[in-house]
């Protein structure tokens, strides 16, 4: 699964947002940047991690961070989920999984006693000069900004 770790340079994305508008990692260069993975749109966990970002969102601004997050699902789905829960991040539709695999975030999973190949649920934080600074392995969905506040203020 994850071969990245702190310290490590950041694989740089070039991807598309929901919108189509092209994203870089390099791009925001000058900024911590919030990468987070999660599994699939609108499910409880998913929607709960992305709501308690939304509902954080001035606070991490004024900290200085960005927040990109990154799935397999399509643009429309990532649309639709962003107008229901009025996000105000983009979203990364990865159905080619090339960032999942740049950040080593696919792999077997189980659930329910039944194993299967997924995304799992991770979060990189991104240091200014583009540098993991951290990597949060078991994130707290309703609970994912304070996770990261607590290292970071």
């Amino acid at each position: 699964m994850t071969h990245l770790k702190e310290g490590d340079k950041a694989p740089d994305i070039e991807a598309t947002d929901q919108n189509g508008k092209e994203l870089k990692l390099s791009d925001y260069k000058g900024k911590k940047v919030i990468l987070y993975f999660y599994p699939k749109d609108n499910t409880p966990g998913c929607t709960a991690e992305a709501c308690n970002f939304r509902d954080n969102y001035a606070e991490l601004l004024d900290k200085g961070f960005a927040i990109i997050g990154v799935s397999a699902d399509s643009a429309k789905k990532h649309q639709n989920f962003i107008e229901k829960y009025e996000l105000p991040f983009p979203l990364i539709p990865d159905t080619e999984k090339s960032v999942i695999n740049a950040y080593g975030v696919w792999g077997l999973k189980k659930f329910m006693g039944r194993e299967y190949d997924g995304i799992h649920r991770e979060t990189f934080v991104i240091s200014e000069e583009g540098i993991i600074e951290k990597i949060y392995h078991k994130v707290k969905t309703k609970a994912a900004t304070e996770q990261i506040l607590a290292d970071f203020t």
